[in-house]
């Protein structure tokens, strides 16, 4: 994943921002809930994590059921290049648990080459495909281009208000923006907690600006981008990890999905992502299990 990456880490203030006042607010009036936390990368097809937490031999057909034995949801990515159909999305289905949480994103034909614009009939496709899913569909993600800026918010907002209630619907926000200016901000986020979407949060290191750290529903979906395992992935996990901690009970479920530049470290970090979830948070996850 190559959004937010930068030459030189230094002079980046990796700080994790204070909770928005919006989000403490929301919180406050939130009941108290069962914590679920979920942990999990972007893509299951990696063949450079065979010998790591895939036996030497794996065939690419066996890698989804082996990666859902180490981790329990995916940030699907595949749905964004072409659209899924109910076959696809039923053979993958069969492969996982039950517990499994598939978070497919839109595809681009819909957010990128229509722009949310006269998109019925691709999104009807869409939704019939992941619906397959059934209890193992998770958050879906509609994540808009960078040139997708404050101009077109009625256009987001009219699609957002065209989809199924049912559904749990995030939005990653791309544009600069979106967030220069505190009166589109607040317009466009308190649109989100009006209808009942949640706005993904991104922790990249080139755009601070991504961490808003405005939660619009009583969930969290994450997308971390570490740095190849650099210290600072680890303390800025760390700081995620306490944050999760104080949301405890208010916030749930909680997705968080690793990314890495070069996603052969992804595994890695997740592991440890999970440990100190475990370890602080009393929860029970199990983590990636490597070969020796």
């Amino acid at each position: 994943m190559d959004f937010g990456k930068v030459e030189s880490l230094e002079n980046i203030d990796f700080s994790l921002p204070a909770d928005r006042p919006e989000t403490t607010t929301l919180l406050a009036k939130a009941k108290k809930m069962k914590p679920e936390i979920y942990v999990g990368c972007a893509k299951w097809g990696r063949k450079d994590w065979i010998g790591t937490i895939y036996p030497e031999g794996t065939k690419e057909k066996d890698f989804l059921p082996l990666y859902a034995k180490h981790f329990n949801c995916i940030e699907l990515n595949a749905t964004f290049y072409r659209l899924p159909t109910v076959k696809q999305i039923t053979g993958w289905k069969e492969m996982v648990g039950e517990d499994f949480k598939f978070a497919p994103k839109f595809t681009q034909s819909i957010t990128h080459f229509k722009r949310l614009k006269d998109a019925e009939e691709v999104t009807t496709l869409f939704l019939k495909g992941i619906s397959a899913f059934e209890e193992n569909l998770g958050p879906v993600f509609l994540q808009l281009p960078p040139n997708f800026t404050p101009k077109s918010f009625d256009t987001l907002e009219a699609y957002l208000k065209s989809l199924p209630k049912d559904l749990n619907i995030f939005v990653e926000l791309r544009s600069p923006k979106w967030f220069d200016d505190e009166e589109v901000f607040t317009r466009v986020f308190d649109m989100f907690e009006k209808n009942n979407v949640g706005a993904v949060i991104t922790d990249a290191s080139g755009r601070r600006d991504c961490v808003h750290m405005r939660l619009t529903t009583t969930q969290a979906f994450l997308r971390y981008v570490g740095n190849g395992l650099h210290p600072t992935d680890y303390s800025r996990i760390d700081d995620w990890v306490q944050r999760i901690k104080n949301w405890k009970e208010k916030v749930s479920p909680v997705y968080f999905f690793m990314h890495q530049h070069e996603e052969v470290h992804s595994p890695v970090l997740s592991k440890y992502v999970i440990q100190q979830i475990n370890k602080h948070c009393g929860t029970s996850i199990a983590e990636p299990k490597f070969i020796e």
